[in-house]
Order: C-alpha cells, then sequence, then structure tokens
C-alpha cells in the first residue's frame, strides 16, 4: 500500500518592499506595458516583475505600496546638467549664447562661485530633479567634490563631471591642476554605489589639444565617459573652421576622442558625413531640446541620428537656459520638435521618447547594466506617476499619456536604489524650507552685484 505524502505549500518570501501598480512600463522589453502588476524590491534591487495575484502567493513585507492609479517606470537619466546653475535661474533670458555666457553667466561666475554656491545650488537642483521623477544626473561644473557631497546625502544617483578648461577659476589654476582634483576625486568615489564620474572638458573652444590628449589617455585608462559640448552653435563650427581649418568634431576625430566613452552634448549642427562618423565610432550623443530652443542654437538631427543607430539620451542642460530641470516636459519637447525636423510623425514615438530619457542615458553613461529600466537585478530606481486627473483622462495608452499629456506634479514617489526619496510629493532626505532659504540668499547677493554696475 503505497504511503500518502502531504504536498508542501511554497513558502512566501519576505522582501524589503513591494510595489503594487495598476501599470508598469518597464522600458526593456520594448513597447512593453504590464497592467496589474508587483515590483518586488530587496537589498535595493528588482527581484522580479509579476502579476498582482501571483505576488500575494510568493511574497511577503511589511512595505507595500498599492498605487491602484499610477504607472511605475524607471527613473529618468538627465544626461547633461549643470546643477549648480539653478541659482542662476532667470539672471538673463531670451539672449543669444555667447551674449549670454560673456556678459552675465560668466561675471556672475567670476564674482559668485564657490563650494557653498555649488553645494547649495546642486541642493537646489536635485529637490527640482526628485520632485520631478530624475534618479540620475550628469552633471559638469566647478567644485565637482561639492555636487559629489550633496548627491551622496540626498542619495540620488549622480555621474559627477571633473571638468577642464584652459583659464583659471575659483575651482583650479590650469589645466594640470584640474586634472590633478579630477583624479583625487575619481579616487574618493571609485567605489560608491551612487557616485561615478566622467572627465567633462567644457567645450572645444575653451579646451585645447593638450588637456584633450591628456583626458583621453586617462578616460581610457579608468574607463570613464568624456562629456563635452560639441556642435552647439553654428558660430561655434564656423569660428572653429576659420581658426583650424576645421570644424570640432574633424577635431575631436584627430584627436582620437570619437569613441563609445564620447558623451556629446548638443550637436545642432551636423551633416550627413559628420553623422557617419559619429556612428561609426559609436558616439554618443545629448539631446537638449528646450535649452537649444530657448537660446535659438539649432535643432539636433534627432530622427537622422536614431536611423544611424546612434545611441541619443536627453538633458535638461542648466536652469539657467531652460528654465527648469522637468524630464517630462524635455520628453515632450523632443518628441514634438523632432516630428517637426524631420516632417514625419512617425520620428521619435512615444516609447523612444521614454527610452532616451532613461535606458538611453544609463547607456551613455556607462550604468545601463545598473539602472535605467525596471529589469530583475538592476537597481530599484524608479518613479510612480499618478495619471487619475482629469487632462489624463481616458486612457488608452499609458505611454502616450506620460510623453503627450503628463506634468512633473503628478510625480508622486520616487525610490533609488529602493530608498524612498519622494513620498506623496514630499522630499525624505533633503530640507526643503532650507533650500528654499539659501536660494533666496543667493539671488539677492546676485542681484546686488548687477545692481553696482
Amino acid at each position: 500500500m503505497a504511503l500518502m505524502t502531504k504536498k508542501k505549500s511554497p513558502s512566501i518570501q519576505t522582501v524589503d518592499s513591494i510595489i503594487h501598480a495598476r501599470w508598469i512600463i518597464p522600458v526593456e522589453p520594448v513597447q512593453t506595458t504590464y497592467e496589474n502588476y508587483s515590483l518586488v524590491i530587496d537589498k535595493g534591487h528588482i527581484l522580479e516583475l509579476l502579476p498582482q495575484n501571483k505576488c500575494k502567493k510568493k511574497y511577503t513585507s511589511l512595505i507595500e505600496h498599492h498605487l491602484d492609479t499610477h504607472v511605475l517606470t524607471p527613473g529618468f537619466v538627465n544626461t547633461h546638467t549643470h546643477a549648480a546653475m539653478n541659482l542662476m535661474r532667470g539672471l538673463a533670458d531670451d539672449l543669444p549664447l555667447m551674449q549670454w555666457l560673456n556678459e552675465h553667466i560668466w561675471p556672475t561666475e567670476t564674482q559668485c562661485i564657490n563650494y557653498d554656491f555649488v553645494y547649495q545650488g546642486t541642493e537646489l537642483a536635485i529637490a527640482e530633479m526628485l520632485r520631478s521623477g530624475t534618479t540620475s544626473f550628469n552633471d559638469m561644473y566647478f567644485f565637482p567634490d561639492a555636487a559629489a557631497k550633496i548627491a551622496e546625502k540626498a542619495g540620488i544617483r549622480a555621474t559627477i563631471g571633473l571638468i577642464m578648461i584652459d583659464f583659471p577659476s575659483a575651482w583650479a589654476k590650469d589645466s594640470d591642476d584640474y586634472l590633478h582634483k579630477g583624479l583625487q576625486l575619481h579616487e574618493q568615489y571609485h567605489h560608491h554605489p551612487l557616485i561615478s564620474c566622467a572627465f567633462a572638458p567644457h567645450a572645444p573652444y575653451t579646451v585645447s589639444d593638450g588637456p584633450l590628449k591628456q583626458i583621453k589617455i586617462y578616460a581610457e585608462e579608468l574607463d570613464i565617459p568624456i562629456h563635452i559640448h560639441l556642435h552647439e552653435t553654428s558660430d561655434e563650427v564656423s569660428q572653429a573652421v576659420s581658426q583650424n581649418q576645421q570644424s570640432p568634431i574633424d577635431r575631436l576625430y584627430d584627436l582620437g576622442l570619437l569613441s563609445p566613452l564620447l558623451i556629446a552634448v548638443h550637436m545642432t549642427q551636423l551633416n550627413d558625413d559628420e553623422i557617419k562618423l559619429l556612428a561609426e565610432h559609436n558616439v554618443n550623443i545629448v539631446h537638449c531640446p528646450e535649452s537649444n530652443m530657448k537660446l535659438a542654437s539649432g535643432f539636433c538631427p534627432v530622427g537622422k541620428l536614431l536611423a544611424a543607430d546612434i545611441n541619443v539620451a536627453l538633458g535638461t542642460d542648466g536652469a539657467a537656459s531652460n528654465n527648469d530641470l522637468d524630464m517630462l516636459s524635455e520628453m515632450h519637447s523632443a518628441a514634438l520638435l523632432a516630428k517637426a525636423v524631420a516632417a514625419d510623425a512617425s520620428v521619435l514615438p512615444a516609447h523612444q521618447a521614454l527610452q532616451m530619457a532613461t535606458l538611453n542615458g544609463a547607456k551613455a553613461l556607462g550604468l545601463d547594466s545598473i539602472t535605467g529600466s525596471l529589469v530583475a537585478g538592476k537597481a530599484a530606481d524608479i518613479i510612480a506617476i499618478d495619471l487619475h486627473n482629469s487632462e489624463c483622462l481616458p486612457i488608452f495608452n499609458p505611454l502616450s499619456q506620460i510623453v503627450y499629456s503628463s506634468s512633473r506634479e503628478q510625480i508622486t514617489d520616487v525610490w533609488v536604489q529602493g530608498k524612498h526619496l519622494l513620498n506623496k510629493r514630499q522630499l525624505t532626505t533633503l530640507d526643503i524650507e532650507s533650500i528654499k532659504k539659501n536660494a533666496i540668499l543667493w539671488s539677492e547677493k546676485i542681484q546686488g552685484i548687477f545692481n553696482k554696475k
């Protein structure tokens, strides 16, 4: 007679937290939307995405979020910022780039830039970015040690630019000093879970060949990106051709800088041969549509770049020229502008715009194995967007609502590496009242400088 054995019920695993959402758009696989799904977080990483009814049988947690009207997406990757320039928001509007820089921005920086300015300006920017759904940003500015310090305190993921320019500043006296301090900072954060570094030579017109050659050598040795403004305006290109008999892109090619490590920002002035060259060398491009439109810099040919299989990410630029750090708005502008430039309504559809704002940015920064999509094993860098408002109803396609109808005020919650940094619109690691107070004090100081002129 056979013995009857009792079938064991599967054990329920206890995890750090679970988010139950109406929709999840993971970015990978492409054009995928899960409905009535759960996202399981453990030890700062995504453990699994699965239907809610299955999740309840497999996992339990003391922390469960029920977001019945929300869509979860990867956190945005803002791939080009000058975060501390938030303290110059609205200082000099409606001016061409070089007049804006020469007569307003650079004089203000000469008078004001110090460690506290960058720390407090970056803190203001991080507060705005978190409340706008950005979980990772790529920065370029003076006193990168200050930016790294406040990013670490806030708990946001950051790629800190090791700034390089030919002329002295409050941060460094010459190119050797910039390089030395940058390498020290990279060494300090080399193994940090959230803070990484990239070389950040400002632009071909502010950095000479010698420092660029040094940066190339160190970037390849350390395997970190090179983040640079490139072909931002027609004047930049024409002056370079007049002075050097070659375009900035050709110059960087001769210096050996065109490579998968290069993050080229703006790129509004490109011909077909240059696009082919960029594709051949797997250069990453960051599109900043709102800053480019505001400064009348030109239009990045996004449709052609994507057709050439070039990785194109999104950035806001600094708040002095945008004037915000709102990646939802940037996606919206990018999608519409690409269609207008290409005269083709099918160019840059919603799913591709979201990919540019998330996974493509992570890829440019060398972080796509860590963040940029909601995949098991990746860091739990997640945002929740509430679509239950009259401006987003009815909902036929939540992805379309995100790109074409939503605003950043609908972003209710943000997690970075599983830590809840924005909880029902409230920041959990930053003191917003102190941040606002510091911003007002700096505005008074800057205004005083210009009143003396």
